[in-house]
């Protein structure tokens, strides 16, 4: 388009432009690393403790179900083992992990649930456990019967006894489910610890604790089991650390080629406003605000607008941001308030006493020495007690908190009102609310745009209205297209309505000639 052309910079050299381009694709690069590299760190770490939680959790629930079955078998420590053997056989039956129930009365295992009756020492069978305490485990790589396969030994004590309870052996058929855990979270390697004994996933062999790597990544202990659970592996690996210096070659390479671009492309491009200005290249547009109920024009919103003479309409973006980079947004304001008032002798001819006026200010003009004194002369340049003049601050600008309750009080005590522009675009809503005397609040179109598509969007303009009702604040819809928009907020009560589905943003003389013209909103104010 030709108005980028007019907004082109070629006051660098080609040999700065691409140095420049370097320096700035370097610091993006070493920064998009460090940032990246972080991001996957905490990843991997977040990683280690959903890992470690889930497995603890499977454990627990694990021994608390084979705990439960234990007590629910303590009557069979009463019977012998005939009478007791096929109830001992089905409850192993249905435990998964479970290869073998024992009973166990004064120390003596009397009946199992795989061989049915015996007479043998408990110690002769699992030497490490404690038949003394309510719950034991101990990690065996053999028993008297089973040889060669570790398992997990556990008892489980009858209240009030000594010596009697519930011995279970444990399949150690939990690998597969460690090992796939370990596979899906890249982890290196995986250990239940029971005193000096471990279970790993890379060993079919009991091992010694001391025979396990150092500084495991995590250790989780069982509640209530004197089971633990090492997790081990690096947060950092090899194929993160090649992935982050990819990444950052390749995002520092294009920031750095966009860095060049825009070098080659931008131009100075204050002198083209300020030429605007000087030769009246620049005219307002005015968008009616339409009052709810009754929908009838109650004020204006005033959007300026550059016919450039060669490139034709600039975008108000584009000049705007233009003005506030280049800090000439204030003499830009000036002339705003220099077309008002020279229109304002038209408009007064169609809108009421008491209509609004409402446009944009920008923050920096806020605070500049000579914005009261150019609020003044725009007073005394528009007709006398005819118009109400609301004041605009766009939510994407921050403003600065001690300085712009001063100008916001002395706005009031002058018979302004203010407005928070496009609300919810930015990061700074609930502070301006919070932190402000504030009268209106503008919804963003982004906003009305959702209405009847976007269900996920909805919900917050509900929220939005609802604040602004609580915060006693006027609200106003921007960027209504649809009688279907409009009915939708007229029924969630929205004070005022503005969107071309009333009319588009016209120069004076049109907008007079709209406003003169009739119209119909049956369609709204009846809707079928």
């Amino acid at each position: 388009m030709l108005y980028k052309k007019i907004f082109s910079d070629n006051y660098l050299s080609k040999k700065q432009i691409i140095s420049t381009g370097f320096v700035i694709g370097l610091v993006a690069a070493i920064l998009f690393g460090s940032i990246f590299s972080f991001i996957q760190y905490k990843k991997r770490d977040a990683s280690y403790t959903d890992i470690s939680q889930d497995m603890g959790s499977y454990l627990t629930t694990l021994f608390s179900q084979l705990q439960a079955t234990a007590k629910d078998m303590q009557p069979l420590l009463a019977a012998n083992c005939t009478s007791s053997s096929r109830e001992l056989t089905s409850r192993a039956a249905f435990n998964l992990n479970v290869r073998t129930f024992v009973l166990v009365r004064d120390g003596i295992a009397f009946c199992s649930s795989a061989t049915g009756e015996m007479s043998m020492p408990l110690k002769e069978i699992a030497p490490s456990l404690d038949a003394h305490k309510n719950v034991d485990l101990e990690i065996t790589s053999s028993t008297p019967r089973i040889q060669n396969h570790p398992m997990i030994a556990a008892w489980f004590r009858s209240p009030g006894t000594m010596d009697n309870g519930i011995f279970a052996a444990i399949s150690i058929n939990l690998k597969p489910y460690l090992l796939f855990s370990a596979q899906q979270r890249n982890i290196t390697s995986i250990a239940l610890v029971v005193g000096d004994n471990a279970l790993t996933s890379n060993n079919e062999q009991v091992v010694g604790t001391d025979k396990l790597s150092t500084n495991p990544t995590r250790i989780t202990q069982i509640q209530g089991y004197p089971i633990k659970l090492y997790l081990f592996g690096s947060p950092w690996r090899a194929e993160d650390i090649q992935l982050s210096v990819l990444s950052s070659l390749i995002f520092g390479l294009l920031v750095g080629s966009l860095g060049a671009y825009i070098l080659t492309v931008h131009r100075r491009p204050e002198h083209e406003v300020l030429t605007g200005i000087k030769l009246d290249q620049f005219f307002l547009a005015y968008q009616p605000v339409m009052a709810i109920p009754g929908l009838e024009v109650r004020g204006v919103e005033i959007l300026m607008r550059w016919r450039h003479p060669s490139a034709g309409l600039i975008p108000p973006d584009i000049f705007i941001n233009v003005a506030e980079t280049q800090h000439i947004i204030i003499p830009l304001t000036q002339h705003l308030f220099k077309l008002v008032a020279q229109d304002a002798v038209l408009l007064q001819k169609v809108l009421p006493a008491g209509s609004k006026l409402a446009f944009n200010l920008s923050p920096s003009h806020l605070y500049s020495p000579a914005f009261k004194n150019d609020i003044q002369a725009l007073v005394a340049a528009l007709p006398q007690d005819h118009f109400h003049v609301v004041f605009e601050i766009t939510e994407r600008g921050m403003l600065k908190e001690a300085e712009a309750t001063e100008i916001f009080a002395w706005l009031h005590d002058q018979g302004f009102d203010i407005a928070v522009d496009d609300f919810g675009t930015g990061n700074s809503a609930l502070i301006y609310l919070e932190r402000f005397n504030l009268d209106f609040l503008k919804i963003d179109k982004g906003f009305i745009n959702s209405i009847g598509v976007n269900t996920t969007t909805t919900p917050v303009l509900d929220t939005i209205l609802a604040l602004a009702r609580r915060l006693n604040l006027e609200t106003v819809a921007e960027g209504v297209e649809t009688p279907e928009q409009a009915n939708w907020l007229i029924n969630h009560g929205v004070n005022y309505l503005q969107g071309y589905y009333f009319a588009p943003p016209l120069p004076s003389e049109a907008f007079v000639e709209w406003y003169l013209s009739p119209r119909n909103y049956d369609e709204i104010i009846h809707p079928s």
